[in-house]
């Protein structure tokens, strides 16, 4: 289901928000010469602080050398406890793809190769990018690791470096684009832990929230940041670097500090649990003319709708969703004029997704759906935007039945759709009807 600006109705408005991605892209070789040293200070007013001691010379022996205090403290806490029982099972993801080769006569005399040419010639394999992971499942001699798409996106070779300094070699099980998530496989002789799922139906605004995986790269491996849940529900849009929409439907939001290498890693809660997939955050936005840079906004892939994928991926390798069979916009992108003169709904409907195109032999046709319908409700849950139309659609299977509300005009509407078709198959067809077969 993509926008089709091929129609009466004016151009979407492009959004503002610069999205940053993290994992891919992250090149090989460049982190690790870069320190960066800072002194705190805590204002504790005129009084000692616990660790000092209380002689008239201070922290000092008979002799006046200075000393350490023996006080301790108990450092132990629900965050620590939380990462004790996780980091093990958390990993750097290295994304290996091949080196262009060339000869320096081809170079003088000015012979190009083709792209797809230079991707098949060999050559070594070179680390590319680097990302972070989670393993989650161990089953005879075969651990799996569940990290982003954009992360392994591109890749020749796949390697993990775990907790304890070992590299391994992993084989990619499966990809989602819609959800930026993969799974991986490696062998299970060297995983001792494995990290568990919580129910992220169940978080709540305003609980800590603990981030680990690898900010720039494995020489920073299973750093660990802290924060809150700052938001449930948020819906995510982005692009992956083929030029595929990705909508992280619903994801987490988060103050938690998340960098880039952290994409894949685990979102944990206070019981060690994983809630979510880091996946993405929001560096900067354009307000006016000017770009404001923006801090503590990242984003989770809840852990509900992460079992869902990886345990589609693990058995198919890819996951099958229902098709509507439709072309939409956002009603809040139609201006009111053509709100009232094209679609001529009711001024009380404010939110909605426009149907722009209904595509043949397809559920949303054989429902009767038509062109400049505007649908309201999904199983009589109200969706405002395409993006909450198709996460609460993905939710379905091939074969199950959904019940659309939309309004034609000034008339409300409802009707049953039967999902009979998915994704690829709607996909080929509309390939066969543009080439003519």
């Amino acid at each position: 289901m993509e926008n089709n600006n091929n129609n009466n109705l004016t151009p979407e408005k492009k959004s503002s928000g610069f999205w940053k991605r993290f994992g891919a892209g992250l090149a090989g070789g460049v982190i690790g010469g870069v320190f960066i040293v800072g002194v705190a200070y805590l204002a504790m007013g005129s009084s000692l602080s616990p660790s000092t001691t209380t002689n008239s010379s201070g922290s000092q022996n008979s002799s006046g050398e200075t000393t350490v205090s023996p006080v301790k403290v108990d450092v132990n806490s629900d965050i620590t406890e939380a990462v004790d029982k996780v980091q093990d099972a958390v990993v750097s993801v290295i994304n290996l793809q091949k080196q262009q080769q060339s000869s320096g006569f081809g170079g003088l005399f000015g012979s190009q190769q083709s792209e797809s040419n230079n991707k098949n010639a060999s050559g070594s394999l070179e680390e590319a990018s680097e990302g972070s992971g989670v393993i989650y499942k161990k089953e005879g001699d075969t651990a799996y690791i569940v990290t982003n798409n954009h992360v392994v996106e591109g890749q020749d070779g796949l390697e993990v470096l775990l907790k304890d300094g070992t590299k391994v070699s992993a084989e990619l099980v499966g990809t989602d684009v819609y959800t930026d998530l993969a799974v991986l496989k490696i062998k299970s002789d060297k995983v001792s832990t494995v990290a568990t799922f919580g129910d992220s139906d169940k978080i709540k605004v305003g609980e800590p929230a603990i981030a680990i995986g690898s900010p720039l790269g494995s020489t920073y491996a299973n750093s660990v940041t802290s924060g809150i849940v700052s938001s449930l529900n948020r819906q995510v849009v982005m692009q992956s670097e083929s030029g595929e929409t990705v909508a992280n439907a619903n994801a987490i939001q988060t103050d938690a500090a998340i960098n880039p290498g952290n994409s894949g890693g685990p979102l944990i809660n206070t019981a060690g649990q994983v809630i979510g997939i880091n996946s993405s955050k929001i560096g900067s936005t354009q307000e006016s003319t000017s770009s404001v840079s923006v801090e503590g906004i990242g984003f989770a892939i809840p852990s509900n709708e992460v079992v869902n994928v990886i345990n589609q991926l693990e058995s198919d390798g890819k996951v099958t969703r229902p098709a509507l069979g439709i072309s939409m916009r956002d009603l809040s992108s139609i201006s009111a004029q053509q709100q009232k003169e094209i679609l001529k709904v009711p001024s009380s409907v404010t939110n909605g997704v426009v149907v722009i195109d209904v595509n043949n032999a397809t559920p949303a046709e054989k429902a009767g759906l038509k062109q400049y319908d505007v649908i309201t409700k999904i199983d009589g849950k109200e969706v405002s935007s395409g993006v909450a139309l198709q996460s609460a659609l993905y939710k379905k299977k091939v074969g199950d039945s959904v019940k659309i509300t939309f309004y034609r005009g000034e008339t409300e509407k409802t009707v049953t759709v039967d999902l009979t078709i998915d994704q690829s198959a709607l996909q080929s067809a509309e390939s066969k009807s543009e080439t003519g077969n």
